[in-house]
């Protein structure tokens, strides 16, 4: 009995430890994958803090700052151009849209709003939005196309601003006052990267909002948020749409925020719709801190980063892993290609290295 009772126990200690083996080359086998994913450090130093990004293909890269910066590389990131755009030297251009290695758009954010255009790779600059009004203050710009555009703005006198273009950005259509969404008392926008306000098909476009009231509005809709709010550090900072047939309502809608003066706390920092805005789900495990941009790297992949670090998602927003505590305000993928280039504070520039 006493020998059964020993090959027993020795069979339930070698299955002990083929389990752990196989456990183990488990761990070897995915511990790769995810530590593949870093961030790789292309420039910096430069004395401007960088929101605007736009990364026209592989290869070129257009961002634009404070201190009346733009930066272009036309090689992947290896070289960089770094412009002082004339008589702007002391405005901080929060936005970008570029269309290919000569043509782009540039966003000043505040008394007076400016919108620059230039055809040239950046040698010259023409004004094509000037607005003087008392409190005017531009977040965000989004093109569905070469032609279609959108530019937003903080509330004035509690309508938030929007103005269009149908010719490529060369001229500027402010919407009727009477057409504006209404915003709350306390309610504005965050010009953190430039991804508050993005296209959700063909005419279509979406907006978030921030501060004592967090909301998306789409047309009509004004949808409320289950992102922290309440305080004027706090609300959605960036939205980002995926399209997906399979959903109800056809789009994938992911938004973070958080409070940006607490910057390491994950409070209520994401929230998740599948069904056309309809219910809400909040992340398993979410971004590790307040956040100002997210993107859509495929279908089911994310990348969102902040002040406190950058994640990566593998699941479509329900679970986030943090892959590197650097700082940075932006993150885009190409429009054409697959490489996603970051941008932040003291000119850095970085790459996502899968």
């Amino acid at each position: 009995m006493q020998k059964i009772k020993l090959i027993k126990r020795n069979k339930n200690i070698a299955l002990l430890h083929k389990s752990i083996t196989i456990y183990f080359f488990l761990i070897i086998a995915v511990s790769p994958r995810l530590s593949a994913q870093k961030i790789s450090i292309l420039t910096s130093g430069t004395k401007t803090s960088i929101r605007g990004l736009s990364v026209v293909s592989d290869k070129i890269i257009w961002a634009s700052g404070s201190n009346g910066t733009v930066a272009k590389s036309i090689d992947g990131g290896k070289t960089w151009q770094w412009i002082t755009v004339k008589n702007f030297e002391k405005r901080d251009f929060r936005d970008i849209e570029a269309f290919d290695k000569n043509t782009a758009i540039i966003m000043a954010i505040s008394e007076p709003a400016n919108i620059l255009k230039t055809t040239d790779g950046g040698k010259t600059w023409k004004t094509v939005f000037t607005d003087s009004t008392k409190g005017m203050f531009l977040d965000a710009m989004e093109f569905w196309n070469r032609d279609s555009g959108i530019v937003l703005g903080d509330p004035i006198n509690g309508k938030f601003f929007i103005a269009r273009s149908f010719d490529g950005g060369n001229n500027w259509q402010k919407i009727p006052v009477d057409k504006l969404p209404t915003a709350d008392s306390g309610e504005a926008c965050f010009a953190s990267s430039g991804t508050n306000v993005r296209k959700l098909d063909r005419q279509e476009a979406c907006f978030i909002s921030g501060g004592l009231r967090s909301r998306l509005f789409i047309r009509d809709q004004k949808i409320d948020l289950p992102i922290i709010q309440g305080k004027q550090t706090t609300g959605a900072n960036s939205v980002a749409v995926s399209d997906n047939k399979k959903l109800k309502g056809g789009h994938h809608i992911i938004v973070v925020g958080g409070d940006f003066s607490n910057d390491t706390s994950s409070e209520k920092n994401c929230a998740i719709t599948n069904d056309a805005c309809k219910t809400w789900i909040v992340p398993l495990t979410p971004p590790h801190g307040y956040r100002s941009c997210v993107e859509f790297i495929a279908q089911q992949k994310l990348i969102c980063c902040g002040t406190s670090g950058v994640d990566i998602s593998n699941d479509s927003g329900m679970n986030w892993q943090l892959i590197s505590k650097e700082s940075f305000h932006v993150c885009r993928k190409a429009k054409k290609g697959k490489t996603v280039f970051l941008a932040g504070g003291n000119g850095k520039i970085a790459k996502l290295v899968l």
